[in-house]
């Protein structure tokens, strides 16, 4: 049996920070994971695959409007950048454990009791590693809903973990849900030439961003093609056993296309970790229940990442992996990030952080709204970035930012510029007397602020202006 002051279970974004904080400070850490790889879901099957083929997406877009390119027709061309990317991020991943002496165990882990851990590896065999302290960081796994009788084969209907193992594009194409995964990979296929039809029991798709970006999202998936069915309850998927999927909504309604990509969400991936064994408990939804530091109800182990729900993001599970290695060795934790931006990389990409404008004129009352139609600024006409807006929430005083929300090209970029405005409490003021490098899309926040700045001197229908800071 090995004894180890830090065990991580699982190498995604939040247990990848967990081990290298444990390791930079002097501790000896195991990171086990059942893939062959590092980096988890994120790095393999989730993160770094869609936002590469996304990227591949946007070539051919842009070489086919230029050269009237066709179709591809094959998955794997495309695909070739993405192993590319998912092989550097992997050797880089694995690079910098090797380099900070993280001993990296392969195979499925589970508890024996609340410090000792079996390892069950290739081949059959076990290994006992007992840690002082442990972190659970096993991520999600498609969820399968019970209302709905759906027969994931992955040769004709496709979950999140097998959507890029097709190994051509169909003609049409099915996509079950509105949320994040749903709608990125929709714009992606749809960018790809794919008739798709994106069917959610919502009225919109993206529900918790602010409207504005669902309704812009809808209104460009469906000029480039696309179609979207909300307030859908879908009964059945499966293919039919010759040619095509069929989907039958509760109102009798069949749809059928090649392929269907179930996209209907993810939920924690706890199974056979035995907690049981431990003490630590699980809410109703089968997530694991933690404190601000990431701490279960057994204190020497802690649950980072999807494993205890939203926001589940990388970038928030990344957080949540370093700080709880910090609170396990005593270390300050500093301020708790509190203003978190999403990202959604579908094609336009949306962004956002803040409030809503709904939230805000709950919480605030009349605020002032600011636009920023990305065809306003000359970087949005060189690049043809068009169909992109920046809008910014004020209070009614129009000094104070209370949210930011950008669809478009480089959205989740433009931002952060944004999101540290709204950490340092910046006046809305200093958008417009502060320089911007000229074209850029940053220049959004001028025109958006100028915006406010008109409604202030009682102008609610002052006009479009220039990037270049006219009136």
């Amino acid at each position: 049996m090995r004894e180890f002051d830090f065990v991580i279970i699982g190498s995604g974004p939040a247990g990848q920070k967990a081990a290298i904080q444990g390791a930079k400070s002097g501790k000896k850490v195991c990171l086990i994971e059942t893939l062959a790889q590092v980096g988890g879901m994120c790095v393999h099957r989730g993160t770094i695959p869609s936002k590469a083929l996304r990227e591949s997406a946007l070539r051919y877009k842009n070489a086919h409007k230029l050269l009237s390119t066709d179709q591809p027709h094959e998955l794997a061309p495309l695909m070739a950048n993405v192993g590319r990317v998912i092989q550097a991020h992997d050797k880089y991943i694995s690079d910098q454990l090797e380099r900070n002496a993280i001993e990296r165990v392969h195979g499925r882990a589970s508890f024996v009791d609340d410090h000792l851990v079996s390892v069950m590896r290739p081949g059959g065999n076990t290994k006992q590693i007992r840690g002082d302290k442990i972190f659970v960081a096993t991520g999600s796994i498609p969820r399968q809903p019970d209302n709905i009788n759906i027969n994931i084969d992955h040769e004709y209907v496709f979950d999140s973990d097998s959507i890029l193992s097709m190994n051509y594009l169909p003609h049409t194409m099915l996509i079950l849900g509105g949320g994040v995964i749903a709608c990125e990979y929709a714009s992606v296929f749809a960018g790809l030439g794919v008739e798709v039809t994106l069917v959610d029991r919502f009225p919109l798709p993206l529900g918790f961003l602010d409207q504005d970006l669902p309704d812009r999202f809808v209104r460009e998936f469906e000029s480039r093609g696309g179609r979207f069915m909300g307030n859908q309850t879908v009964v059945s998927g499966a293919f039919d056993g010759v040619s095509q999927v069929c989907v039958e909504l509760e109102t009798g309604e069949k749809l059928y296309a090649e392929k269907l990509f179930a996209a209907l969400g993810r939920v924690s991936n706890v199974n056979g970790l035995a907690l049981e064994n431990t003490g630590v408990e699980l809410n109703g939804m089968n997530l694991i229940e933690v404190n601000e530091y990431c701490q279960t109800d057994v204190p020497h182990i802690y649950a980072v990442g999807d494993v205890i729900g939203p926001p589940s993001l990388a970038s928030s599970s990344m957080e949540q992996g370093r700080r709880a290695a910090r609170h396990a060795l005593g270390i300050d934790l500093g301020d708790s990030a509190s203003t978190i931006p999403a990202g959604i990389y579908a094609i336009p990409e949306l962004s956002s952080v803040g409030l809503t404008e709904s939230q805000a004129r709950e919480w605030h009352g009349d605020v002032l709204i600011g636009y920023a139609e990305f065809s306003e600024v000359a970087r949005g006409l060189i690049s043809q970035s068009l169909d992109g807006m920046l809008k910014i929430i004020v209070d009614p005083d129009g000094e104070t930012l209370l949210g930011v929300h950008i669809v478009g090209e480089g959205a989740s970029e433009l931002i952060h510029l944004g999101q540290m405005a709204l950490l340092e409490k910046t006046p809305v003021s200093h958008f417009v007397e502060q320089i911007f490098n000229f074209p850029t899309l940053a220049e959004a926040y001028r025109v958006a602020a100028l915006s406010i700045q008109g409604q202030k001197l009682g102008r609610s229908d002052v006009p479009p202006v220039s990037a270049a800071g006219g009136s």
